[in-house]
């Protein structure tokens, strides 16, 4: 199996980056498309649990935006053609801790898509 396969690699940031902006911008279309359209598609927030990807477009829908963040450390990593995981670091605007971010990213024909995403903040117990 190749690991990080550069190709495959650039496609894998691209996505990761857009969907960065789509949530900055709260562009709930690019979000619905970066993420697979199916029940098996798992999101577990801060404080939430989502299952299949209608509870996450109604969770996105209702939260009105995203807080704004930087990014810390970023690491992708692609295994074969059709299988990669991204984590970041994250620190929002006025927070002094720091955010985890966790996503496993399948290529499917219409492109890669989340399949699986996980968020945090250190400390936080909600």
């Amino acid at each position: 199996m190749r690991i990080n396969d550069t190709h495959i690699l650039m496609e894998v940031t691209k996505a990761f980056y857009a969907y960065e902006t789509a949530l900055m911008e709260d562009d709930l279309a690019a979000l619905d498309r970066l993420f697979h359209d199916g029940p098996q598609t798992v999101r577990y927030g801060i404080g939430e649990v989502l299952y299949g990807i209608e509870e996450i477009r109604a969770f996105r829908k209702g939260r009105g935006g995203s807080p704004q963040r930087r990014l810390g450390r970023v690491e992708i990593t692609t295994y074969g053609d059709d299988f990669a995981t991204a984590n970041a670091e994250f620190f929002r605007e006025g927070e002094t801790r720091r955010g985890r971010q966790s996503q496993s990213w399948v290529r499917f024909p219409d492109g890669w898509k989340i399949v699986s995403a996980h968020v945090s903040l250190e400390g936080s117990h909600a």
